[in-house]
């Protein structure tokens, strides 16, 4: 279910929940921060919370609300492995099978048969979002995900800029934050749909959002 917002903190109170929930040290340009906090490397499942950064300091403005992670946890990602990816990466668009948000201020894609990314280490398009015909793409499409047939998952999602400037091959590829479906992920972050619609219609360009993954 959805987490409740936190009302009521103090600007101090939130500098000290910002320090003991955050995977890492933070030093970084965003005002908003999405945080996902495992309490061990090997943990499949976690805590998000989301904190927005003004005049007065950090406050917490989503969650805590209970997330899935990787099957084999939160660290170095890789595409053999079902990791989550530690650290700090930007959250700069979106996708899904359905409709966009009216409220919505990410970038968002309305995916169909006709989309893909592209997991083809091989590929030079590896990592990215890809629009071709199956039969027709050039990569390996057994390789890569057709996205609009993982099912509910993808309902709505939200793209983890992980390994993606320039995408290296082999250290895994496309991580979203993206509908729970019960249990662990591929490597994912998920969580409940009004959770991420939540997200999405609470993200804003203009903050530099960025997603935290680790453990605390």
């Amino acid at each position: 279910m959805l987490g409740v917002l936190v009302a009521g903190l103090t600007p101090a109170t939130a500098q000290v929940a910002m320090a003991a929930g955050l995977p890492l040290p933070y030093g970084g340009g965003a005002d908003q921060v999405v945080a996902v906090v495992v309490d061990r490397p090997d943990a499949t499942s976690g805590w998000l919370t989301g904190w927005r950064r003004d005049g007065a300091g950090w406050r917490v403005e989503l969650g805590p609300a209970p997330a899935f992670v990787g099957s084999a946890g939160v660290g170095e990602a890789s595409e053999s492995s079902t990791r989550t990816p530690a650290g700090a990466h930007r959250l700069t668009e979106s996708f899904g099978t359905l409709p966009p948000l009216p409220e919505g201020r990410l970038p968002y894609r309305r995916v169909d048969g006709a989309d893909w990314w592209v997991s083809d280490q091989r590929s030079p398009l590896y990592n990215t979002h890809q629009r071709c015909e199956p039969g027709t793409c050039p990569f390996d499409e057994s390789a890569s995900e057709r996205l609009a047939h993982v099912g509910p998952a993808y309902d709505r999602a939200i793209v983890i800029d992980y390994n993606r400037g320039p995408a290296v091959p082999g250290r895994g590829s496309a991580f979203f934050l993206h509908v729970w479906t019960g249990g662990p992920t591929a490597g994912c972050v998920s969580v409940d749909a009004p959770v991420v619609n939540h997200l999405l219609s609470w993200l804003d360009p203009a903050a530099r959002p960025e997603v935290l993954i680790g453990v605390g």
